[in-house]
């Protein structure tokens, strides 16, 4: 129940801020991005854990170098490392298909994390799967997704949009370390849904919200987790609300077949403006209650 429900936010309420073009315009394109410094061994089992053969799909090689290029000042240096392990797969798929996300020895992002951050960074309807040959934080997967789309489409993704997508999987995996990955995911979500008016707040007022958000969640936020959730809500604030706009009315008419979304896609369509305040009040009510 918490996962569809943070996967269904995740995909109505994540700004998006990158070329019209959208996965689906490749539809059935597979790509995979091997980390550089896997032994020949461990790629063997990464490619069993895709359940590919390898050379049957284009592969990209990722560095360390390019995964600090993202995540370098998010994340503390031992969780990047000195090597790229992180390997990702992704094939797109139709229009209207949504994300699945299965990972494979990852142990610090969790699946709904990678479908939050690769849809705030612009990526939607593919499926993804995250491996490395053993445990490893899988934050440099999220350099890899972002080098396979743009080599589906041709096209690149908005610096900024990666730079928040990588933010936000950063923030909600170091939150996740306190409440819980679930929690987290629906904590961000919700801070998503009220970005309409934290634009118009001070920091001081924003923070507050976040204070209020954390309070639902029994939980009590450290003043540098405070800042860092404070960040990601103001480079979130960065993004085009215009282009949001018109891919909210898309994702609503597909999520109108959903009996758990109905409540919020009929306000969509009587005023898209009005999309962010519904969706905080329809999911307010159902994290007010317990979930299995």
């Amino acid at each position: 129940m918490k996962r569809l429900l943070a996967a269904v936010l995740a995909l109505a309420v994540s700004f998006t801020l990158f070329i019209p073009a959208a996965l689906a315009d490749e539809d059935g394109e597979e790509r995979v991005t091997m980390g550089a410094d896997l032994t020949d061994r461990q790629r063997e089992a990464v490619y069993s854990d895709f359940g590919i053969e390898e050379g049957t799909v284009t592969e990209l090689s990722v560095t360390n170098k390019e995964e600090r290029s993202y995540l370098e000042g998010l994340v503390p240096d031992g969780k990047i490392g000195s090597v790229a392990l992180s390997c990702i797969y992704i094939k797109t798929l139709p229009a209207g298909s949504g994300m699945s996300v299965e990972i494979h020895n990852i142990n610090y992002c969790t699946e709904d994390m990678y479908i939050n951050a690769l849809t705030t960074a612009g990526i939607s309807d593919a499926q993804v799967v995250v491996s490395a040959p053993f445990p490893v934080s899988g934050t440099g997967a999220l350099t890899g997704a972002y080098k396979a789309y743009e080599d589906i489409t041709g096209n690149s993704l908005s610096s900024l949009a990666k730079a928040a997508g990588a933010e936000e999987l950063v923030v909600t995996g170091e939150l996740a370390e306190y409440i819980g990955s679930d929690d987290a995911t629906q904590m961000i979500n919700e801070l998503k849904s009220m970005l309409d008016k934290t634009q118009g707040m001070t920091d001081d007022e924003v923070r507050a919200e976040i204070k209020n958000l954390a309070d639902m969640y029994n939980v009590a936020l450290t003043n540098a987790q405070l800042e860092q959730v404070l960040s990601l809500v103001r480079k979130l604030e960065g993004l085009d609300a215009d282009q949001l706009q018109e891919q909210l009315v898309g994702i609503a008419k597909a999520a109108q077949t959903a009996n758990k979304v109905g409540e919020v896609t009929s306000k969509v369509f009587e005023d898209v403006k009005g999309f962010f305040s519904a969706v905080g009040a329809f999911f307010s009510g159902v994290f007010g209650g317990k979930t299995e």
